[in-house]
Parts: C-alpha cells; sequence; structure tokens
C-alpha cells in the first residue's frame, strides 16, 4: 500500500510542539493544529445481497494475530498514521496538561500506597497481596497463621510473643522491571502449599505465560506454559495443573493437563464449537475438576473426580440452546444455578452426586422474576448467594436445613459484593460494601452466629468525609415506559438548577451490571462542581436478567434511547443541560457512545469511547477475529442473517456516521488489544473527522504499548483516566478555542 497522506506539516510547528514533523499540519497563518489526514481506498463489500464501501479497512493489519503477541510488528504505515494520530491530540490538549498532572497527583493522594489486602485463610496459611510506596503492581504474600492469627483469620493482638515472618510469593514489580507492560492476571497457591503458579500477560493482548514455582526452594520451575489464557487450576491432589490454550486466533479452544512440577502434557477437552468460551477450576469442596463451556446464552459442564485426576471429562447435563447453567459440588451434592425452565432470572438446584444429569434437577432456591440470582458459594454447612434487583444487590445466606437470612443496607444505592470463603469447613464468609459516597468496608461474617466483623475501611490518605456529598437514585422514563434507574453523585454545595456540567456513565450489554460502587477517582470532577451520573440501562442486569434480554440482538436499540432518556431526564431535573453533559462508556459501552454520538449529538459537549466497538458489521461479519463467533449471540450474525445484518447496520456506530454538528470525541485503544481492536477506534476517527460539521475536534488516544485494559500500573493507570477527565473538562469549557 501507498504511505499515508499528510497535509504538509511546517518544521516550526512540529518544533514547538516538541513533535515528530509528520505527525501535525499547519494551515497558512493558522495556529491552531491540524489534524492527520487518514488516506481512503476504498474497498466495496458485499454480504447476503447488500453492498457497503469501507474507505479505511487498510487500517487493519494482516498480520494483526502476529501484532497481538509482539506490537512491533505492526506495519509501518498502520504505526505512522497512529504515531501521528497520537502527536495530534496531544498538541489538542496541551493546555489541559497543568490539569491532567492536578488530577493525577489528587488521585494519586487518595490512595494509600503502602497498602494490602485483608488475609484468606487456607489450611495453615494466610494468604494476601500488599502493595509497598511507590510500586506499580502488587507483591504476593504468606504468612503463618498459627501465633499471630486465630482460626477465623483475625489477627490476636496480645498472648503471643512474636508474630510470625511474612513470605514473599511473588514481587509484580521484579517481573515488570524493563517491560513496557507485565500484568499478572492470576495467581494460586497449590492446595498441598507446596507450589505457587501465576499467569503473566506481557504485551496486554492477554496471551499469557503460566509459571509455577516452588515455594521451599524459591525456584521458578524451568517448565513455563505458553500460549494460555489467564486461566488455571491446581488438582485437589497438587499433583497436576490444568490450563486452558490460546490458539493463534485468540481463542480459548484446550484444555491441557501436566505435571504440576512439569512433564508430558496431555489434551483433557477440545472445544469443536469456536463460539464458546471454556475454563478450568475446582468444586468449592475440592471433589471435582470442572471445565466450563459457554457463551452468550448456552453452557455446559463437564466434571473430572477428584479422586481420579487423569479420567476423561463427564458431562453434567449436554448443551441446549438458550439454556444456562453453572456448577458447584456442596459434599454430597451438586448445586447448579440455571435458567432453565423459564427460569429468566434464574434458580438454583441441586441433584445427587452420581446422577447430576437435568432429569434429576430439585428446585433448591425457586425462581422469582425480578429477584436475579448472580452467584453463590459454599461452604461446608452454608450457601451464601448474591442477588440483584431494582441496580442494588443483596445477600442470603441459607443453611444445610434450608433456613435463610439476609445481609442487607439501607441506601438508596450501593454496591454489595460476596467475595465468599476461602475455605471450605468454616461458617466465615466474606463481603464488602461501598457506595458513590461511602469507601469500601471489608466484612468478615459468621453465618452461623451473625455476628459481623469490620476487617477493613478503605483509607483516603488525603482525607473524604461522605457526609459532604448526595447520592440520589433517579429513575428515568424510556419511550416504553420502562424506568431507567440512574445513580448521581455530587457535592452537597453543588447547586441542581442546571449549571453544573455533567458525566453520564453507561455500558448496558453481556448481562454485565454497572454497580453504585465508590471511586476515588471520580472525586477529581465531583469536586470540581461536576454531577456525576451512572445510567443502569438495559443490555446489563442491573434489573434483573429480563434487564438483559431486552436489550440484545434485535431489541439492542434499547440500550441507546435507554441512555439517552436517561440525559434528558436528568435535564429536566435540572441536573444537566443539553451541551454541557460528557458522555463516556469503554468497550461495548464504547458502542453505546458511537450510538448516541450518532442519535442525539446534541446533548453531549463531549464523547469519550474507550476502547469502543463501533465497526459492528465487519468486526461480527470476520471469523477470525477472538470473539466474533462467541459474540452472535449477543448482537446477530449478519454473514448468515439478512434481518440481523440490516438491524446491525441501523445502529453500527462506525456506517452510520454522518455530515452533522457533532460534540468533541476522545477515542482510546491499545496496539494489542484482542477485544476490541485498535483499527475499530481509528477507523471511527478518521470517518467522523471529515463528518462533523461542528468545528469541535475529533481525537484519537491509541497506547501503543497495551491492550484492552489499559496501563498496566497502578499509577500508570491514573494517569490515563487524568487525561479522559481532564478531556472531559476541556469539552465542556472548549478548550479546543484556545490550542
Amino acid at each position: 500500500m501507498n504511505r499515508r497522506q499528510l497535509i504538509a506539516s511546517t518544521a516550526a510547528a512540529a518544533a514547538v510542539a516538541g513533535l515528530p514533523r509528520a505527525a501535525l499540519s499547519q494551515s497558512s497563518g493558522a495556529s491552531m493544529p491540524q489534524p492527520p489526514v487518514a488516506k481512503k481506498i476504498p474497498v466495496v463489500i458485499e454480504q447476503l445481497g447488500r453492498t457497503r464501501t469501507d474507505d479505511y479497512q487498510w487500517m487493519k493489519d494482516d498480520n494483526w494475530q502476529a501484532v497481538l503477541r509482539d506490537p512491533t510488528l505492526i506495519k509501518a504505515e498502520v504505526k505512522e498514521h497512529l504515531t501521528a494520530e497520537n502527536a495530534y491530540r496531544e498538541a489538542m490538549m496541551a493546555s489541559t496538561l497543568p490539569l491532567q498532572e492536578t488530577m493525577f497527583a489528587e488521585m494519586r493522594g487518595r490512595i494509600k500506597e503502602d497498602d494490602s489486602s485483608v488475609p484468606s485463610g487456607d489450611g495453615p496459611w494466610l494468604y494476601y497481596v500488599e502493595y509497598r510506596t511507590g510500586d506499580q503492581h502488587p507483591r504476593y504474600m504468606r504468612v503463618e497463621r498459627q501465633g499471630a492469627w486465630m482460626a477465623d483469620g483475625r489477627p490476636v493482638t496480645k498472648n503471643f510473643v512474636a508474630a510470625p515472618t511474612p513470605q514473599l510469593l511473588l514481587d509484580a514489580n521484579e517481573l515488570a522491571e524493563g517491560k513496557a507492560y507485565s500484568e499478572v492476571s492470576a495467581a494460586s497457591h497449590s492446595p498441598d502449599h507446596a507450589l505457587f503458579a501465576y499467569a503473566e500477560d506481557a504485551q496486554g493482548s492477554e496471551v499469557h505465560k503460566i509459571y509455577v514455582k516452588d515455594l521451599a526452594t524459591g525456584e521458578v520451575l524451568p517448565a513455563v506454559i505458553e500460549s494460555a489464557t489467564g486461566d488455571f487450576a491446581f488438582s485437589p491432589d497438587s499433583q497436576w495443573i490444568f490450563w486452558t490454550n490460546r490458539d493463534d486466533n485468540g481463542r480459548p479452544d484446550k484444555i491441557f493437563r501436566r505435571p504440576a512440577r512439569g512433564g508430558e502434557t496431555t489434551l483433557v477437552y477440545e472445544e469443536a464449537d469456536d463460539g464458546m468460551f471454556i475454563g478450568v477450576g475446582r468444586t468449592a469442596d475440592d471433589k471435582f475438576i470442572v471445565i466450563g463451556i459457554q457463551n452468550q446464552e448456552t453452557s455446559e459442564a463437564r466434571y473430572i473426580p477428584a479422586a481420579t485426576p487423569t479420567a476423561e471429562p463427564v458431562i453434567l447435563e449436554p448443551r441446549v440452546v438458550a439454556t444456562r447453567y453453572d456448577v458447584d459440588h456442596w459434599d454430597d451434592r451438586w448445586v447448579i444455578r440455571t435458567n432453565a425452565d423459564d427460569a429468566i432470572d434464574f434458580k438454583i438446584v441441586e441433584a445427587p452426586t452420581e446422577a447430576p444429569g437435568k432429569a434429576n434437577w430439585k428446585d433448591l432456591v425457586p425462581h422469582t422474576p425480578g429477584r436475579f440470582i448472580e452467584g453463590l458459594d459454599l461452604t461446608k454447612g452454608h450457601l451464601a448467594r448474591q442477588e440483584r434487583a431494582d441496580a442494588n444487590t443483596r445477600i442470603i445466606i441459607r443453611d444445610r436445613a434450608g433456613a435463610e437470612h439476609e445481609i442487607a443496607v439501607d441506601e438508596p444505592a450501593f454496591a454489595l459484593s460476596l467475595a465468599g470463603a476461602s475455605e471450605f469447613d468454616t461458617t466465615i464468609t466474606r463481603y464488602a460494601y461501598n457506595s458513590p459516597s461511602t469507601p469500601t468496608q471489608t466484612f468478615d461474617y459468621d453465618m452461623a452466629s451473625r455476628e459481623r466483623t469490620l476487617r477493613k475501611t478503605q483509607e483516603v490518605p488525603s482525607g473524604h468525609d461522605p457526609a459532604d456529598y448526595v447520592v440520589e437514585r433517579l429513575n428515568a422514563p424510556a419511550a416504553d415506559g420502562e424506568l431507567v434507574p440512574v445513580t448521581v453523585l455530587r457535592r452537597k454545595s453543588t447547586p441542581v438548577d442546571g449549571s453544573a456540567p455533567l458525566l453520564l456513565y453507561g455500558y448496558g450489554s453481556y448481562g454485565i451490571p454497572m454497580p453504585a460502587s465508590f471511586s476515588t477517582n471520580r472525586l477529581s470532577l465531583v469536586d470540581r462542581g461536576w454531577i456525576y451520573a451512572i445510567a443502569h440501562i438495559r443490555g446489563g442486569s442491573d434489573k434483573g436478567w429480563g434487564w438483559f434480554l431486552a436489550a440484545r440482538r434485535m431489541t439492542k436499540k434499547n440500550t441507546f434511547t435507554d441512555f439517552i432518556a436517561a440525559a434528558e431526564h436528568l435535564i429536566g431535573r435540572k441536573y444537566a443541560t443539553a451541551g454541557a453533559i460528557v458522555a463516556q462508556g469503554g468497550s461495548a459501552g464504547g458502542m453505546l457512545m458511537g450510538a448516541v454520538n450518532n442519535m442525539r449529538p446534541d446533548l453531549w459537549a463531549g464523547v469519550i469511547g474507550q476502547v469502543p466497538f463501533v465497526d459492528v458489521i465487519n468486526t461480527m461479519s470476520d471469523t477470525s477475529l477472538p470473539l466474533t463467533p462467541p459474540e452472535w449471540p449477543e448482537w446477530g450474525n449478519p454473514i448468515e442473517d439478512a434481518e440481523a445484518y440490516d438491524y446491525m447496520m441501523s445502529y453500527s456506530p462506525y456506517d452510520q456516521v454522518k455530515p452533522q454538528a457533532y460534540p468533541a470525541v476522545l477515542a482510546t485503544g491499545g496496539l494489542s488489544d484482542p477485544r476490541v481492536t485498535y483499527w475499530e477506534p481509528e477507523k471511527w476517527v478518521a470517518k467522523l473527522r471529515p463528518a462533523t460539521t461542528s468545528g469541535k475536534p475529533v481525537l484519537l488516544k491509541i497506547n501503543m504499548e497495551a491492550g484492552h485494559g489499559g496501563a498496566a500500573g497502578r499509577f500508570d493507570y491514573l494517569k490515563e483516566v487524568a487525561h479522559d477527565y481532564a478531556f472531559a473538562v476541556w469539552a465542556v469549557d472548549k478548550g479546543w478555542e484556545q490550542a
């Protein structure tokens, strides 16, 4: 292909901005940086009797699979264009650098740098992670349980001579040394406490290496597992390790097993359907190894008895389209969460150990419409489950005899999350509570005595008083009469008269809810007089699984119109003014951003699409991409279904860009992102920029050394948040007029 065509830039402009010569263009006599001009190479695509033209398909690297594993392999013209886009954004937002630095300092100041998690007990040890002052990454630790700690993990403050010395299992800072990106995605000790395994992603591509460490000698064993997901499990006898393989297209396709300390690798299970995700784990009682297989609407489990870990896996219940179930084992029976028998919001059933198929399922917790059972945790004498309704959560404790009681919170909007027990033979479970104004509190709860012990309260070193803030729950009427919950956070001193700028966050896909949780980062906006709002729109499970089902495939537009309804309701209630709202969402929430940007550009001062899934038709038609076949149940299959194609085309953000007055837009991405590939935000920006008639900037930020989640280091990540929030302020203040 030909090299990217750019308007010539002057050496003086580049030198002043400290940017490469090719990064900027300059109109004669003008001081404002000019954007890169992406070349157009029209590609005509015929599909199901329909024709579309894509001018920017060249931005997709033909060798993208290799780029995921080694970002340096990206083709030169794509790298040149991305570099120029980054330089243009930096020049345009140069005036925000002091604000970015101030916000970053604020955000860092709210973090307790020398922090640690609440220890989790397992046999003779307590396991935890810690951060030291200045560390970007965690240190994985353990300490002997006896002497300094009681049996339930609570510290003893007297009657011992000296606390045992903590043992360092892994310093992720040392692992990351000299690398542009490094993240430990999973870490776990073997049941006998002799080995410690961890999965490192060194590119941001989610292609991991799994290392096993001998804790007696401190040696990392030489047999490294390559091309894995972050998913692995030791067998209950600690003799074997099971893991999930990633194929060349980045999909999980096989479960392997080998001796934990190294040896011959054996294929345990291979999934023939490339539309399924697979993973492996142990049951709570350590009696089985379970392989989970699922896509967005269908699932299946296969199990291996712990007594015979090299046995072939057995199907628990054959998959049936639109039936989902996940399993655990409760000492003498299987416990299964499922939507079978039209249990839209799921129910819990039990089945005999020897005959766990559906014919023997018996209701343990019956289905109740509107009460979505999100998950469960088993200990020897209790079943704890987490439920969601009306965009809030609750935890229910059930004993073996069937008696139940609730852990409840009386606030308008909050996040209550069940962490579960770290051991099977215990009465102690753990949960966390927070709200948009209240820092996280971690509790240990005795399910038998109902005694609650506060183990940790999140510290905000720079200071935080929840009484300074107001949390409210509004209900925005959608066009069809449904009420969309909206959580609002503001300072008490912030007026509700339409004068405050507002950031509205949304997601709305895959049944993933948006919790009304605490974030110290948001305070950098709220303390500046902003209002922060979360729209709990359809497509998530905020009001139950039916809330998700009402906005997928041929009803997906409900997600977008719900978000718009939330914005209009906030405007009507004087929380915001049209044109002074910044909309933000990431990944599938980035698709939401692209859609509402096309549908109602007048509402927004700015739109932040983080790793935005915007090139919907092209991505859902490319079967080589990691997530395409698994996500057809969510979006539809435009390769085979003409109706799905037409509906998808009617909202696909990239395809629906048209000449109109768009707000300021910031699109972000990561070069090694396997979920939303870098060329989606790149193409979106290339198409938006010549289409907008408003004169407001369209900016692109590509992290050349990270993937879907952005920077791995905790401080580097804060810099990205500060950048995006500074853009929000810049968009409302029309900062580009001073660029």
